[in-house]
C-alpha cells in the first residue's frame, strides 16, 4: 500500500529556478492513443539563482520517454534520471544550450482532463496549474516564461482543425492525408497557458479594430451546428477588448484572437493566451432558450478570460501562492467592466452579496486562509472564493485609497514595469504606492491574515456644538492557526443623513 505523505510546499522556500527557458519549440503527431511530441528547447542557467552547477530537473507525468539530445548529440543513459514525476540530467552545460526531447503521451487514456486528453473525437489541453507536465518534460512553474513555436500534425479528415497559441505561420498538406499547421506567440509566457486544441469544429468568425488601427481576426470554434448561438459571446468579446482599452489602456497585442467552445472542457473556462478554451455552456446563448441571467454569465467570462491577457498572462505569477495576483485582479476587472457596461449599483450589491454567500463562510470555517496562502499541499485546492473574490476586494480598497485616477496610475505602471514578468503581491502594491506617493505597507497585511474583521461604529452627537463624533472599533475573531490578529488599513466611507432624510455636508 502506497502511504507516502505529499509534502507541503512553502512561500518562505522560494527560490529562483536554476535554469531558464529561453525559446520552446514543440511538434505534436496527433494520434488518439499515442501522440508524439517533440521538444526542442534553447535553455541556459539562470544567473539570479542562489547556486550554479545544479542539476536540470524537469517535471513530467504519465508520459513515455523515447530520446534525449543535448546540442544534438545523444545523451547517455548514465547522464539522467528518470522517475514517475521528474526527469533529471546530473551536469548540464553552465553556458546555453539546446535539449531536445522526444516522448509519448495517450490521449484517449487521460482521464484526468489535464494536460493532452482526447474526448468525443477533440484533442484538448488544460495545463494549469501542472497539466503541461503531462505533455513534456518541462521546468513546469510559473516563473520560467518563453517563446513558443508550436508545429501540429493530424489526420486531416479525423482533425481538420489545428490550433495553438499565438499567430497562424504555416499550414499544409502531407502524405498519407495527413496535415500541419505551425502557430508563433513571440510572447513570453509560462507554461501553464499552453493550449492546443484539434478536431472537427465549425468557426464563427469576426474581425476587431484596435484603438491604434490594427485589425484582430476574432474567431469562435464550437460543434458543428451550434454556430448559430455565437452571436452573444462575439459582442461580448469586442466589448470587452474595447473596454479594456477605454478603461485601463490595454490594447490586444496578437494577430488573433480565438475561442473554443466544447461541451467536455471541465476547467469551465480558461485563459491560454490568444486561445481560450470554454466549457460550452459559458459561450453559447439563444433568445429561445437562454435566460437573462445565462447572457449576463456569459458576458462577465467572456470579459473576465479575455482581461487575464493582460493580468495573468502578459504579467503572471512569480509562483502559485501569488494566484491572487492573476485571479482577484481579473475578477476586480471583470466586475468593473460589468458595472460599467451595466449598472454600477447593480454590480455592487450582486458582488457583494456573492461575497457574503461564499467567501465569509469560507473565512469563518475551518478551511479559512490568507488571500495569498504561506503553505499548500495541493494548488488546485486553492482556487477558491477568497483567492477570487476577497482578492477582488482587496483591490478595490486600493482604488478607494488612491481614488479612481490614482488606481490608473498605479495600473499603468504596473504594465510598464512589470510587462513580460513573473511578479509578486509586493510587486503590485508598490507600484500603487509610488505612483500616488502611498504607504500600504499596513494594508499588505489583508494579503497574509485569514478572517473576516468586524467593524462596531457608535455615532455621539453633541446638540450643543452641533457636531459628531464616530469611532470604529475593529474586532479580528481568531481562525485556524492564527489565534492572535493584527489589526487592518481598513477604507471607511461616512456619510451622514438629516432628520429629513438628505445628506449632511461633512
Amino acid at each position: 500500500m502506497k502511504t507516502d505523505t505529499p509534502p507541503t510546499i512553502h512561500l518562505k522556500d522560494y527560490q529562483p529556478p536554476h535554469y531558464l527557458i529561453d525559446k520552446v519549440d514543440l511538434d505534436f503527431s496527433l494520434a488518439p492513443a499515442r501522440t508524439r511530441v517533440v521538444s526542442r528547447l534553447a535553455m541556459r542557467p539562470n544567473g539570479q539563482a542562489r547556486r550554479s552547477g545544479r542539476p536540470l530537473v524537469l517535471d513530467g507525468e504519465s508520459l513515455e520517454l523515447a530520446a534525449i539530445k543535448l546540442d544534438g548529440a545523444a545523451l547517455d543513459k548514465a547522464a539522467y534520471t528518470l522517475t514517475d514525476s521528474h526527469l533529471t540530467i546530473a551536469a548540464p552545460p553552465q553556458q546555453p544550450f539546446i535539449l531536445e526531447i522526444e516522448t509519448y503521451c495517450n490521449p484517449e487514456a487521460n482521464t484526468s482532463l489535464s494536460g493532452l486528453y482526447l474526448s468525443r473525437g477533440v484533442y484538448c489541453t488544460q495545463c494549469e496549474a501542472e497539466g503541461f507536465r503531462r505533455i513534456t518534460y518541462f521546468l513546469d512553474r510559473p516563473d520560467v516564461m518563453a517563446a513558443y513555436r508550436v508545429r501540429i500534425e493530424a489526420d486531416r479528415e479525423a482533425v481538420p482543425v489545428l490550433l495553438s497559441n499565438g499567430n497562424p505561420a504555416e499550414r499544409g498538406s502531407l502524405k498519407g492525408g495527413r496535415h500541419y499547421a505551425i502557430w508563433e506567440d513571440p510572447h513570453k509566457k509560462p507554461s501553464y497557458l499552453f493550449a492546443l486544441v484539434g478536431g472537427k469544429l465549425a468557426r464563427v468568425g469576426s474581425t476587431f479594430a484596435t484603438a491604434s488601427g490594427r485589425k484582430v481576426d476574432l474567431g469562435i470554434y464550437v460543434e458543428p451546428g451550434k454556430e448559430d448561438r455565437c452571436d452573444w459571446a462575439m459582442e461580448s468579446l469586442k466589448l470587452s477588448m474595447k473596454w479594456d482599452e477605454d478603461r485601463f489602456g490595454r490594447e490586444y497585442h496578437l494577430d488573433v484572437f480565438n475561442i473554443v467552445a466544447v461541451s467536455d472542457f471541465n476547467m469551465g473556462a480558461m485563459e491560454n493566451k490568444g486561445l481560450n478554451i470554454f466549457n460550452d455552456r459559458l459561450v453559447l446563448a439563444t433568445a429561445k432558450t437562454a435566460t437573462d441571467g445565462s447572457y449576463e454569465t456569459i458576458e462577465a467570462v467572456i470579459a473576465h478570460e479575455y482581461f487575464h491577457n493582460w493580468t495573468g498572462n502578459r504579467i503572471t505569477c512569480r509562483d502559485w501562492f501569488q494566484l491572487c495576483l492573476k485571479e482577484g485582479l481579473t475578477v476586480f476587472r471583470d466586475q468593473e467592466f460589468t458595472a460599467d457596461v451595466r449598472s454600477q449599483t447593480v454590480q455592487r450589491i450582486t458582488s457583494a452579496r456573492d461575497l457574503k454567500a461564499s467567501q465569509f463562510p469560507e473565512d469563518a470555517g475551518p478551511l479559512a486562509h490568507p488571500v495569498r496562502p504561506s503553505k499548500y499541499i495541493e494548488i488546485n485546492n486553492f482556487y477558491t472564493a477568497t483567492v477570487y473574490e476577497k482578492g477582488a476586494e482587496l483591490c478595490r480598497m486600493i482604488m478607494t485609497i488612491v481614488g479612481r485616477d490614482g488606481f490608473r496610475k498605479g495600473m499603468d505602471l504596473y504594465f510598464e514595469r512589470h510587462d513580460g514578468d513573473a511578479a509578486t503581491v509586493e510587486d503590485f502594491v508598490k507600484c500603487f504606492e509610488d505612483a500616488n506617493k502611498a504607504d500600504l505597507g499596513q494594508f499588505m497585511t489583508w494579503y497574509s491574515q485569514a478572517g473576516t474583521p468586524e467593524l462596531v461604529c457608535a455615532l455621539k452627537y453633541d446638540r450643543k456644538r452641533r457636531s459628531a463624533e464616530l469611532s470604529v472599533t475593529q474586532a479580528l475573531p481568531p481562525t485556524p492557526g492564527e489565534p492572535k490578529k493584527k489589526p487592518l488599513h481598513i477604507p471607511f466611507r461616512v456619510g451622514l443623513l438629516g432628520g429629513n432624510g438628505q445628506d449632511i455636508d461633512l
